[in-house]
């Protein structure tokens, strides 16, 4: 998982390098316009590669919340724009991880306890506790991988402005907080709203939420509303 986690972050920073910029269910720092910033959000990328989601929230490249509430700080506010021209296809998921695994089957993978896997990388068995709502599984059927930042949100947010590449990155990312396990029902309930309008049923889980959303759009350089800013300072208050 490691080796996969470093080729999408070579990848997020050769994007960069060329001056370019960048959820979803299974069913859905600061650089230039809707480009991830070099350096990531402050103390996130060093992290490193991916850790199972806990309810303290150790998700790749989580930042503390201190952190986070300083990244919250720099954002810029704008209300949503235009959904005019968005497609989930403008966002190609899942992507290929190597190893005849996608994007899907390397995050449960990643998420899951005793997962074991069939020829064509499915998961067959392993147990999963989706943090969005405490519920416990012991068949992947069940769960469908959440964009923490959805992709419509990310389109109304900035990310219009991509590339077609950028956008593919940003719904395949392994290095940030923006992929993660979650019950089917959760994350449907969830859809494209911000935290202003849906959080995880699961109280406990708020901080890491905040933490992941924060840094995901400080990664990426996308906009918050005035409402979404107001929440989610509200949610990173929940952290002990």
């Amino acid at each position: 998982m490691g080796r996969q986690a470093r080729r999408w972050g070579a990848g997020l920073s050769l994007l960069v390098v060329l001056g370019a910029g960048g959820c979803g269910t299974q069913t859905d720092g600061t650089g230039p316009s809707g480009t991830p910033a070099a350096d990531g959000p402050s103390g996130s990328a060093a992290s490193g590669a991916p850790g199972a989601p806990e309810a303290t929230g150790t998700l790749p490249g989580m930042p503390t919340a201190q952190q986070a509430r300083q990244q919250l700080t720099t954002l810029k506010v704008a209300a949503h724009g235009s959904m005019s021209g968005y497609s989930r296809d403008r966002f190609p998921h899942w992507a290929e991880q190597g190893d005849d695994c996608n994007t899907r089957e390397t995050v449960l993978a990643r998420d899951g306890k005793d997962v074991e896997r069939d020829g064509e990388c499915r998961a067959v068995s392993g147990t999963w506790v989706s943090v969005y709502d405490d519920k416990k599984f012991t068949s992947a059927s069940g769960l469908d991988i959440d964009h923490t930042v959805p992709l419509a949100n990310a389109w109304r947010s900035g990310a219009s402005k991509w590339t077609q590449e950028q956008r593919k990155a940003f719904a395949n990312d392994l290095t940030h907080p923006q992929l993660l396990s979650v019950s089917a029902g959760s994350n449907r309930s969830k859809g494209d709203q911000g935290p202003d309008e849906w959080q995880p049923p699961a109280k406990a889980y708020w901080c890491s939420y905040a933490r992941s959303w924060v840094s995901v759009k400080a990664t990426y350089a996308l906009t918050v509303t005035e409402a979404e800013k107001t929440t989610l300072t509200e949610m990173l208050d929940t952290c002990s």
